[in-house]
């Protein structure tokens, strides 16, 4: 479960972790009396689940209450990344010396957390650890003796803190790995951890992934809105469902087999909208339940479905994309790769219908890929 940013800016309340004074207000009045309160300049931050939303206009300084009110105005009931934006964060515009980076993820493949630490934060940190990889440190953590002084340090140091500041980040690190820990996290990040000119920490921005196994123990973050809008609608109709930041939707039957999809559609420069898992023996009304939910969605240009028909009929996947695409396919493009049981009637389906079957994964991705460039 993703956790909005102020929700994941309380819990670095309660857990010591320094950040600045803020406001949730899901109004234009409420973020003028915000801004008023705080005085001077003010940043207005638009709360949605979705990453880049800096990029995307959800990140605003205003220069005085008025100005706060007009971005409200902008940002409110708009829409990021197909999420719409139903509240904001207003905060006390922060000075910045200096930006850094301080996380905590599950690494599945290690089987245990991994620390990552940077001098260099900000809004392009990931391709920061592409192209220069030397500037991010990574430190597994064993899970049984826990984040150990010595990792600690070493982190400090790469991030080049010093004196008051070292101090600070040391008290920081343990208590957003404590965090991470207690609160059966999958990520932990806090992005930028700003330097001050004062030499203080503070953290402008929280980023929390709470695993959905064990939120029976964190009841608190159990709401209906906690997921993405895709996620939840899928969640309702029975889907297995993420949602990520591309815009090629992807749908499969198996977990495997749609994680392909995803990889083949990245490995031909297409970007996957989200992961969609209709499961074995899917039926007509399920999928054309499903190709619904993405035809409909803002972001999704093509739709990409790959289907290997074991227990799933081919010709009821056909007939029930053939059913979503007259609905409310408009304006959209449908790739569609069948193999399986009743392969050449579900293929006639698709073609008597203007949807153009293909024989190859491989194939059909980078056709997908194409059509959204």
């Amino acid at each position: 479960m993703k956790l909005y940013e102020f929700e994941g800016r309380e819990l670095f309340r309660r857990y010591g972790i320094p950040v600045t004074e803020y406001g949730v207000a899901g109004s234009v009045e409420e973020v003028r009396r915000l801004a008023e309160e705080f005085g001077g300049r003010v940043v207005v931050k638009a709360q949605v689940l979705v990453a880049g939303r800096g990029k995307a206009g959800g990140v605003r300084v205003a220069e005085n209450p008025a100005q706060a009110a007009e971005l409200a105005a902008e940002m409110l009931g708009s829409s990021i990344k197909g999420e719409r934006v139903q509240s904001v964060i207003v905060t006390p515009f922060t000075e910045i010396a200096r930006e850094l980076y301080l996380g905590f993820i599950v690494d599945r493949a290690r089987r245990r957390p991994v620390m990552i630490a940077s001098g260099e934060g900000g809004v392009d940190i990931e391709a920061l650890a592409k192209t220069s990889p030397g500037n991010v440190l990574k430190l597994d953590v064993d899970p049984l003796t826990g984040l150990r002084d010595y990792q600690v340090r070493r982190a400090v140091g790469f991030m080049r803190l010093r004196d008051k500041a070292a101090e600070e980040a040391v008290k920081t690190l343990k208590s957003l790995y404590r965090l991470f820990t207690e609160m059966d996290c999958e990520l932990a990040e806090i992005n930028p951890l700003a330097l001050t000119p004062e030499q203080r920490l503070v953290a402008l921005d929280s980023k929390i992934i709470l695993d959905d196994n064990a939120l029976f123990r964190h009841r608190e973050f159990t709401r209906p809105s906690s997921g993405s809008g895709l996620e939840e609608e899928a969640r309702r109709l029975g889907f297995s469902a993420v949602e990520l930041d591309g815009d090629i939707g992807i749908i499969g039957n198996g977990a495997g087999l749609t994680m392909a999809t995803m990889d083949m559609v990245k490995l031909k420069g297409g970007s996957p909208a989200n992961f969609l898992d209709v499961g074995g023996g899917a039926a007509e009304e399920v999928v054309d339940k499903a190709a619904r939910l993405l035809l409909t969605h803002p972001r999704v240009k093509v739709l990409f479905v790959n289907i290997l028909g074991g227990i799933t009929r081919c010709d009821e996947v056909a007939r029930g994309l053939v059913s979503a695409y007259k609905a409310v396919g408009h304006g959209k493009r449908v790739v569609v790769r069948l193999m399986g049981t009743n392969e050449e009637e579900g293929k006639k389906i698709l073609r008597e219908n203007g949807l153009l079957p293909y024989d190859s994964m491989e194939e059909a991705a980078e056709v997908a890929a194409g059509l959204a460039r």
